[in-house]
């Protein structure tokens, strides 16, 4: 959530006059986040973000908007899009597809206990299940084929062991990509990116998920994979929190039971997850974006991660009573 396009004041003032939001009285960008431009705002009707989308494109926004409104409706707690006059929910600003959600209150819970991880599992079991049916349907834009795509780019600027790591990687997921196992695993739209900052909590009350633009379906124990990776690890080593962990997975499996095929591809799938973030955070720290208020992650804590994936059995699903892949 950087600014790579400016909006001024006087800008937005005259740009939200098709919204029923009343007047704008302020705006400002929010510098966490690299991949499109958001902001704070503030007008007579309360307060709400607007984002403008620097990569996705006007035909592509309507399965990310829409999926947000079936979640809310579903009693999922998420950011609700606002319609203009013409009941659109994407319009262009600066000649870029831009939108305005709700505000979600509270603030993002940075130490998780295991009660946040708990809320959180339940509520990402909720989330799929919610979604199941949804009728747009679109790919995960940072799946198997962008890591294959990606690949090339950024192995130049790698170590030779780190070469080797990444390519090894991309290899087995790719195999494992091809089994039974794989192909019958649940799917359906998932957030795949819910990491401490696209969670809201006020107090240890959960208050919702946002920042949905890298949703697309895929399977969902992936996007358990990756948010554990996040929520459930110390974030200095990249190891997993055990207790963390149980809370995370034995509320969602309350919620929606695992499968036992998404026992057997718990362990590929925690390295998928880390290995999809390890490449986009090579790729957006030597392939940059210009852009204002931008700081990009560091590429060495999902390295780290996924070396300890590879090499540490983590803790099994509730429901596992198959043995783990290596």
């Amino acid at each position: 959530m950087a600014v790579f396009t400016p909006v001024t004041l006087d800008e937005l003032r005259s740009w939200i006059v098709q919204f029923p939001l009343g007047n704008a009285l302020a705006i400002k960008g929010i510098s966490s986040g690299i991949e499109n431009s958001n902001f704070f705002i503030q007008t007579d009707a309360g307060e709400f973000v607007l984002t403008i989308f620097e990569n996705l494109s006007f035909a592509q926004l309507p399965f990310y908007l829409k999926l947000m409104r079936r979640l809310a409706d579903h009693g999922v707690l998420v950011p609700a899009p606002i319609a203009n006059a013409q009941g659109e929910l994407v319009v262009a600003l600066h000649g870029k597809p831009a939108s305005i959600v709700s505000k979600l209150e509270g603030e993002s819970q940075m130490s998780p206990a295991p009660l946040h991880c708990a809320a959180v599992g339940d509520m990402l079991a909720r989330m799929h299940l919610a979604a199941k049916d949804f009728e747009i349907r679109q790919p995960n834009l940072r799946g198997l084929d962008w890591w294959r795509a990606t690949t090339p780019e950024v192995l130049p600027f790698l170590s030779e062991s780190n070469q080797h790591l990444l390519r090894s990687e991309v290899d087995f997921q790719d195999a494992f990509a091809g089994t039974e196992v794989y192909h019958a695993l649940p799917k359906g739209p998932i957030h795949a990116d819910l990491f401490r900052n696209n969670v809201m909590f006020d107090g240890d009350r959960l208050t919702g998920f946002f920042d949905f633009y890298f949703a697309g379906c895929d399977n969902w124990i992936f996007d358990v994979a990756v948010t554990v990776n996040d929520w459930c690890i110390d974030t200095a080593s990249g190891e997993l929190d055990v207790a963390r962990v149980h809370a995370m997975l034995e509320a969602y499996h309350a919620v929606r039971p695992f499968s036992d095929n998404e026992s057997l591809a718990w362990q590929p799938m925690l390295r998928a997850a880390a290995v999809r973030f390890w490449l986009s955070r090579l790729y957006d720290f030597y392939l940059p974006r210009d852009a204002e208020m931008l700081t990009p992650h560091d590429p060495a804590h999902f390295e780290r991660i996924l070396c300890l994936r590879t090499e540490y059995m983590a803790p099994a699903l509730p429901n596992n009573q198959a043995p783990n892949l290596p």
